[in-house]
């Protein structure tokens, strides 16, 4: 699978912590591995979001992406209560 980065995940990805980064930075080689691992939650979303996934990577921080054949297009990256609420 192919993974990329949309602009607007660039751009909030950067003003995460060190920690958050670390992370996100395991959660992807997971998702790189196998996208439905147990430990990512992964789920399709519904509402204005119908078409797009997330998958947690922390307690609150979940990430954002869709997907085209193998490629998976990460598009944003925020706390749950931002994201949602």
């Amino acid at each position: 699978m192919t993974i990329s980065f949309h602009r607007e995940f660039t751009k909030r990805y950067k003003k995460l912590t060190v920690q958050q980064k670390r992370k996100f930075k395991e959660r992807v080689a997971l998702f790189a591995e196998d996208p439905f691992d147990p430990t990512l939650n992964n789920h399709a979303l519904r509402g204005s979001l119908i078409g797009y996934r997330s998958i947690n990577v922390t307690g609150d921080l979940r990430a954002i992406y869709r997907t085209d054949g193998d490629n998976a297009l990460f598009v944003t990256i925020d706390s749950h209560s931002n994201l949602y609420g």
